[in-house]
């Protein structure tokens, strides 16, 4: 790649080249983003273009959700959790609003068919309202857990989730993963738990510390989210555009009086407004479009699509050690390489 060129007399300084290079390369990947996008989509014959590995979305969906911890932890230092949650999900909700509206109007007028979200059944609907039932408490004890430990910590434990839901993948759904994968799948959840291992150095008694327990609870809630994202994608036929829409708008209307309550109450805690709340939101909008359409994908196994986007704790590790200043940075470097090494053995 060529390096910016700069003229002879220009008077921008080299920090100004950068940010317009790197605004130039993030615009190049927007295209490429966008081109995948609409190849992907195919209006007439199958829902999904079957070139398009789930695997792939998969990997994409782990990149988002690395960001997507970063803003949660980054929202949440010194803020009131209740907030926080209810504004991350409620600028999802708006973002999907009004193409439910657009659905209801005219959606032949859409600019795509995977936008068009209405349509949905009585029992689709109570089958997405308990999605966000159950996502909603996962939201609320996995912030509580973020707020309290560190992201280089917090992350890797909400990652042993997969650990769960092999489990009941392969009780439930009779999947079988292939002698390698499942040693990726192996590795990865040694690293998991080598990386939770490691908040012992940091003072972290998991056996006693409420910010784990918390952590450990939206785990498991979020382990079952995921086997009940396969039966309303593969049994129920949900498209994932209505899924990702009507959970959000649910998800935003059950938190309500949650908020409500916060409002009322006299020693509620402070809240400062920061962008990173409704990009919480947003991340997640992203995360959540590469997930739920690698799981509507023909042949795609939950089993493994689980582990691998839990792989957004090296993103997260990342941010953490190099933002936030976090400690350990060695070992839990040895503990990402081998996460790398996981994804190497499932691809």
């Amino acid at each position: 790649m060529c390096s910016p060129i700069t003229r002879r007399g220009s008077t921008r300084s080299p920090i100004s080249n950068q940010h317009s290079y790197l605004r130039s390369l993030f615009r190049k990947i927007s295209q490429k983003v966008g081109g995948c996008f609409q190849e992907l989509y195919k209006p007439d014959t199958d829902r999904y273009r079957r070139d398009v590995s789930w695997l792939v979305l998969t990997i994409g969906s782990a990149l988002m959700l690395g960001i997507y911890d970063y803003l949660k932890k980054s929202a949440l230092r010194d803020n009131a959790v209740v907030p926080v949650l209810f504004g991350s999900v409620a600028a999802g909700a708006l973002v999907w609003l009004p193409f439910v509206m657009w659905s209801a109007m005219a959606p032949q007028t859409l600019p795509h068919a995977s936008l068009d979200v209405f349509g949905l059944s009585m029992q689709g609907h109570w089958l997405l309202a308990l999605k966000a039932l159950i996502v909603g408490s996962s939201w609320f004890f996995g912030y509580l857990g973020m707020k309290s430990l560190p992201l280089s910590i917090a992350s890797p434990v909400r990652a042993t989730g997969p650990l769960w839901t092999i489990a009941f993948a392969v009780l439930c759904f009779d999947e079988s993963p292939s002698p390698r994968q499942w040693s990726g799948v192996a590795v990865i959840l040694l690293a998991f738990f080598a990386f939770s291992a490691v908040g012992r150095r940091e003072g972290i008694h998991f056996h006693r510390d409420r910010g784990i327990i918390f952590m450990i609870v939206a785990t498991l809630l979020g382990a079952g989210s995921s086997l009940y994202d396969k039966h309303l994608l593969q049994s129920e036929h949900l498209a994932p555009g209505q899924v990702q829409a009507w959970f959000t708008i649910y998800t935003s209307l059950l938190l309500l009086p949650l908020m409500i309550w916060w409002w009322r109450t006299q020693d509620r805690g402070t809240f400062q407004w920061r962008w990173a709340v409704p990009g919480i939101g947003l991340a997640l909008l992203a995360a959540d479009l590469l997930y739920f359409t690698a799981i509507a994908q023909p042949g795609a196994m939950i089993s493994l699509i689980s582990p691998v986007r839990r792989a957004s704790v090296v993103v997260s590790f990342a941010l953490g050690i190099v933002v936030f200043g976090e400690r350990q940075f060695r070992v839990k470097a040895l503990c990402v390489l081998a996460i790398v090494g996981g994804l190497l053995l499932l691809a």
